[in-house]
């Protein structure tokens, strides 16, 4: 088995990727790692197609490249670009903008910016496992002021329910949702996506948590109290968020991409070993994501 990339250097980086056809290969041995099977027929057995990489199934004769129905699909520009802009998200601590990827490598701000948003989408959690033990939930508002209006109410701002997961005297994880209004079915749905039913819930008085203590049995809610001195951890983990939202992006635009982006490299601040590798192939195992879907 391939040996996994420990902490990745630049220099490292060029070594292992070299050009295209490099990456192209390194796509093929992740997409077929357990072996192939034709998306249209199920058939097992293939022959080469006609590019490199390539295969093509013996009974229907459809081709599948290296590229085809991942994150990668259609790539408008050289895949070894791709790959570099996978390895900047992933290496950079606080991320990195467009502006400062079309600069890096050469590319327009919106191919960079487009591109992102897919490396984005692969940071999405799987939710495949659920805050368990002393878990804190809270919302919190991001975006422009709407003047004269404050809190819940404010309209120009849009709407963020946190949930963070606490083990010891830190914060292990850390995920998020725009909601569109604070009612229990909204809290619900993100709350029930993250959290297991058995976890030691904590949130504060408003009346929309309170019908979720049928599903959380361990839901307890206390006063919020000043500058939210009841939830320290939560307070910081928010304040954390909207520091690197304004200094990095500067706006809430697609606010939830940038929530993905965010926890995905918050929860792996242990992980500095594999993390360029596990976001390829998070690619790898993506869907296409299309322009029309990413601005929706």
């Amino acid at each position: 088995m391939e040996k996994k990339f420990e902490s990745l250097t630049i220099f490292e980086f060029q070594r292992r990727f070299p050009d295209d056809n490099a990456c192209m290969a390194y796509l093929a041995d992740k997409k077929w790692e357990e072996g192939y099977a034709c998306p249209k027929c199920g058939n097992t057995k293939y022959c080469k197609g006609a590019k490199e990489h390539s295969r093509q199934c013996t009974k229907c004769n459809h081709i599948c490249t290296p590229t085809s129905s991942t994150l990668f699909h259609k790539v408008k520009f050289p895949l070894l670009k791709a790959f570099y802009i996978v390895y900047y998200v992933s290496t950079n601590k606080k991320g990195i903008s467009s502006t400062e990827l079309s600069r890096k490598l050469g590319l327009g701000q919106k191919t960079c910016w487009l591109f992102k948003q897919k490396v984005m989408v692969a940071m999405r959690s799987s939710g495949k496992s659920l805050m368990q033990g002393k878990v804190e939930v809270d919302e919190t508002s991001v975006g422009g002021q709407e003047e004269g209006v404050v809190g819940r109410k404010n309209g120009k701002k849009q709407l963020v329910v946190f949930a963070i997961e606490r083990k010891g005297k830190g914060v292990s994880r850390l995920y998020g949702k725009v909601i569109e209004n604070a009612s229990s079915q909204q809290l619900g749905s993100f709350m029930k996506q993250v959290i297991d039913e058995n976890a030691e819930v904590k949130t504060d008085e408003w009346s929309g948590y309170s019908p979720l203590k049928k599903h959380f049995k361990h839901l307890t809610q206390v006063k919020s109290g000043k500058k939210g001195e009841n939830f320290p951890d939560m307070h910081r983990a928010i304040m954390g968020f909207k520091g690197w939202l304004r200094g990095m992006h500067h706006h809430a635009e697609h606010l939830q991409a940038y929530i993905d982006e965010y926890t995905y490299r918050f929860n792996r601040n242990f992980m500095s070993v594999g993390l360029f590798e596990n976001l390829l192939i998070r690619m790898v195992e993506g869907q296409p994501h299309t322009y029309r879907m990413i601005i929706s």
